[in-house]
């Protein structure tokens, strides 16, 4: 056996190809999607044992992963992709069916192949080996799965295998039991000829789930100014297009600084108020072209959520169905990948605590399946995101009682229905009865919590017992660009976030006062809130010093809501975000800075820092 590693590395470190960079990270790329589509469809697999096409669109993907490795002499990633292959071809010739055991075995090389994407991205950019275990113990396991019983119902006949597999990838001809495993393997010819088949197929083809006929020309057949009138599409890096962005943004700074110019506001040339007018069109539709390359859908994200979903509903022996809806909502990109852990944390929380065993929802006349149900949408210029289940609710006594116990609330205190479910927001605070390998340490909703004020983003909670719980989560569209509030302060500009202000108002005199213990409060709407002087904060000379005088913005961070008091509201205004610098990046109540129109810099605040700021004072 170390004779036989010893000569594979020998064998891939004599080979070009294995070591050259940009080969292997087009196979990298090229592997995670052919691996996030094949989890969707084994998802789907799993609810359909039926689904042929479930069936041939896996088979396709594994085929093409192991081409390309056998080309790269990544032997452990081809040897599991073609022992996956060969169990998807008996089932695609109605000799195996598809059980559970099955899935669960695809998913496992699904998870394998992954690891080893994620071993060759570091072997990249730090040079260290892959450190993946062998994969003999899978491919064993995977290999008894032959030997099951085929039932009399197939799930997939063989006429219909016939009609949907592509003719470039001709059908595997069984292997005979009495040949040593490695006769089983692909002649490297072979492997070198099926990869030329992939990369043109792919090259040719966008779209790997609706393969082209062996030979088939997309082109041929017609009109010359009908050819390449479909989609198209092209790989980018994600660095390029940040850049690009970021350069977009500049230029909507400079087209809004010429536009304010005094200089030419003197001249009151109608010609070049027009061309002016011209250009900022231009502009704004450069910016928005250039947003929208950020964008991608987000159900990419919620795909992946159907398998934590699946694992975690058969771990803890309870019916679980996952219902997706809006799928198609697009946001940025780097929003999607920030949700990721939010959202497995809240899908989390609902299986686990939120949903009862199916003995518990029979005596309560409830559907012994239950149903968690993620759906985004556009609510006024925001994405909105909602995560529901149908279990036991939130329960606010066991929660105010918990919260008492850690002093969070005096023993007298009784708290808005709103404030009680946002307690399960702090660091460390559970109800869990005991602590699981899933949940009951009181980490995760702290965790949701901070990841989605980082994305500016609000979280609220809906709760009805015995009903269920939804978790509505509001982000912007784009981190790249927010909308604010321009006030002034003195001679200094600020920001606002629009998405924390609830209103502004110019208080009365009598609406002033201070509690003992708490400090300045003014009186909103029946509700004492803490006064925050912006002034103050940083230090300004502002034009007023007294509250009445001024103008306060009702905010709210972390659920809970406080006073700002500015001197004037300048406007409203869609900002381009600039980053301050590694010196000035840790201010407290600052999350970065915007170049107005005037040319002037304002501040954007950040509102949880200057909450907890004055909490402490």
């Amino acid at each position: 056996m170390a004779v036989e590693s010893q000569t594979k590395s020998n064998t891939a470190a004599a080979n070009p190809l294995a070591s050259d960079p940009e080969l292997l990270n087009d196979f990298i790329l090229e592997s995670r999607e052919h691996l996030a589509s094949i989890e969707l469809q084994l998802l789907t697999l799993d609810q359909d044992p039926s689904n042929s096409e479930a069936i041939h669109a896996i088979f396709r993907g594994f085929h093409t992963i192991k081409g390309m490795a056998g080309f790269l002499d990544l032997d452990e990633v081809r040897d599991v992709a073609h022992e996956v292959e060969t169990i998807l071809d008996l089932a695609r010739n109605s000799r195996l069916n598809i059980t559970s055991a099955v899935i669960d075995r695809i998913l496992e090389s699904k998870d394998y192949l992954n690891r080893w994407m994620t071993e060759l991205e570091a072997m990249l950019e730090t040079g260290k080996t892959p450190a993946v275990p062998r994969s003999d113990a899978l491919i064993e396991s995977i290999r008894s799965l032959a030997s099951e019983p085929v039932m009399e119902t197939s799930p997939v006949s063989a006429q219909q295998a016939d009609i949907a597999l592509p003719e470039e990838h001709p059908q595997p001809q069984a292997i005979p039991e009495s040949l040593p495993p490695s006769e089983h393997k692909d002649p490297v010819g072979e492997e070198l000829r099926e990869l030329s088949q992939d990369l043109s197929t792919s090259a040719l083809n966008p779209h790997p789930e609706t393969p082209l006929a062996a030979g088939e020309n997309p082109e041929a057949g017609k009109p010359a100014d009908a050819r390449g009138a479909g989609p198209r599409s092209i790989k980018v890096d994600t660095a390029k297009l940040d850049y690009l962005v970021d350069m977009v943004g500049e230029m909507v700074i400079a087209q809004s600084l010429v536009r304010h110019d005094p200089d030419l506001a003197l001249g009151q040339r109608s010609r070049l108020a027009r061309n002016l007018s011209q250009l900022a069109r231009i502009t704004d539709d450069v910016q928005r072209t250039a947003m929208s390359m950020r964008m991608i859908p987000i159900g990419q994200l919620f795909q992946k959520t159907a398998r934590l979903v699946r694992d975690l509903s058969r771990k803890a022996g309870k019916v679980v169905e996952l219902e997706l809806q809006g799928e198609e909502t697009e946001l940025d990109r780097n929003i999607v990948e920030e949700l990721a852990d939010p959202l497995m944390h809240m899908v989390r929380n609902s299986i686990d605590h939120g949903i009862e065993t199916t003995e518990e929802r029979e005596r309560n006349g409830k559907t012994a399946s239950a149903r968690v149900t993620l759906k985004a949408g556009h609510q006024a210029g925001h994405i909105l995101i909602q995560i529901s289940d149908d279990g036991r609710g939130l329960d606010q006594d066991k929660i105010l009682r918990k919260a008492r116990e850690r002093g969070l609330l005096d023993s007298d205190a009784h708290p808005a229905e709103s404030e009680i479910f946002n307690l399960i927001f702090h660091p460390g605070f559970s109800t869990a009865d005991k602590i699981t390998d899933v949940s009951g340490r009181g980490v995760g909703m702290d965790v949701v919590r901070k990841h989605v004020q980082k994305l500016r983003g609000r979280i609220d909670i809906q709760s009805t017992p015995g009903a269920g719980t939804t978790f509505l989560v509001k982000l912007p569209l784009t981190l790249a660009i927010i909308d604010g509030l321009v006030v002034g302060v003195g001679p200094q500009r600020y920001i606002v976030p629009i998405f924390a202000i609830r209103e502004m108002l110019k208080p009365t005199e009598d609406s002033i006062s201070t509690v003992q213990g708490r400090g300045e409060m003014a009186m909103v709407r029946g509700s004492l809130l803490p006064l925050v002087r912006l002034h103050e904060r940083f230090e300004v000379t502002p034009r007023f010093e007294k509250p009445w005088e001024s103008l306060l913005i009702v905010s709210e961070s972390g659920g809970k809501q406080f006073c700002l008091m500015v001197d004037e509201l300048i406007g409203k205004q869609e900002v381009v975000i600039k980053s301050l610098g590694g010196t000035m990046q840790n201010i407290t109540g600052v999350a970065g800075g915007a170049i107005l129109g005037d040319g002037r810099v304002g501040l954007i605040l950040d509102l949880e820092g200057l909450c907890r700021v004055g909490n402490r004072e």
